[in-house]
């Protein structure tokens, strides 16, 4: 398993809680951890973050990610994917959805892409 996902400072720490619970050997650092970009870091910076770093950004950021990531592309940057929370979705169906993701993906499969979760 090599997807890793940085989770945007914006969600509940539950969504990490819950995900290594389920699954321990996952990767999941939160924006604000040790070694990550700070809280209030602003988004182009936390997309060069992922790209440096190989993390899938997870956040509940509809409005502007897309608007940073085609600012990023046209950089040409690239990052390795984002996934953002759909309106209503419960946390049971995300946290399902990532532990999916991150057991039958290929590392590649979301680079460039916002995908919205649950699939």
């Amino acid at each position: 398993m090599s997807i890793r996902y940085l989770l945007d400072e914006n969600l509940s720490p539950s969504y990490r809680e819950q995900l290594l619970r389920r699954q321990p050997d996952l990767i999941v650092w939160m924006i604000g951890d040790p070694g990550v970009p700070p809280k209030g870091t602003l988004d182009p910076k936390i997309l060069r973050w992922c790209e440096e770093n190989t993390f899938i950004l997870v956040t509940n950021n509809r409005r502007s990610m897309p608007v940073h990531l085609a600012d990023h592309l046209a950089e040409g940057r690239h990052v390795p994917g984002i996934l953002v929370l759909r309106l209503k979705a419960e946390i049971r169906q995300i946290i399902e959805d990532l532990i999916l993701i991150a057991a039958v993906s290929d590392d590649d499969e979301y680079q460039d892409r916002i995908d919205y979760i649950p699939l």
